[in-house]
């Protein structure tokens, strides 16, 4: 198969793209490694703007656009053009891997916690129900942070690391890694405090 490259930019007329998309499937069936590329120019772009929508870092959603275009090498033979476009299939493909790393930021948070409690003096059956509270609500803030910004404070917070033995662990610069505490605590309060404003509902009248 021979595939042609098409430029994004010009009009293409609604039959002609949807032959395109039909030769690059039955290309990718076949293991076609210039119709991968051109499948990868084509929809790549789209799998990475709704990685970095959901999950709110650039970092994690390169990482989200390589398992999609991997999983669809590696699921190829799975692909059925009667069940639905191959657009369609890749953006089935990007919600599921996208669900998994969520699920992943979750565990590792949630490690990070469990540890952090294990290690507090009395053990968290000690803790007040307050204290649990606020571990919780910490933990889902920084869920929300780039992922820089979430590694460097996680550090801080729970392994009680200065920046400069940060620095020293990572291999980040130490500019760097006072740049990303310092923009993560900005946006970390932004969150908290966006979460705890009161709504319209709970509003006196």
């Amino acid at each position: 198969m021979s595939t042609r490259t098409r430029s994004t930019t010009a009009p293409v007329p609604p039959v002609e793209e949807t032959r395109y998309d039909e030769e690059l499937a039955r290309g990718l069936v076949d293991a076609d490694a210039e119709a991968f590329t051109a499948i990868y120019r084509r929809w790549g772009s789209l799998v990475h703007t709704m990685a970095t929508r959901s999950l709110g870092d650039t970092h994690e959603a390169d990482d989200v656009t390589q398992q999609v275009f991997i999983g669809a090498w590696r699921g190829r033979h799975g692909f059925r053009p009667d069940r639905g476009a191959l657009g369609a299939w890749l953006v089935g493909i990007t919600r599921r891997k996208i669900v998994d790393a969520l699920a992943a930021r979750t565990r590792r948070l949630s490690l990070v916690d469990s540890a952090a409690q294990r290690d507090a003096p009395g053990g968290s059956d000690a803790a007040a129900p307050d204290d649990v509270l606020d571990r919780v609500l910490l933990v889902q803030a920084l869920s929300r942070l780039p992922r820089a910004q979430r590694e460097v404070l996680c550090m801080a917070f729970y392994e009680d690391l200065t920046q400069v033995q940060i620095a020293e662990r990572t291999g980040v610069p130490l500019g760097t890694v006072k740049s990303h505490a310092r923009r993560g605590l900005h946006r970390l309060r932004q969150v908290i405090e966006q979460d705890h404003m009161p709504t319209a509902d709970s509003q006196p009248r």
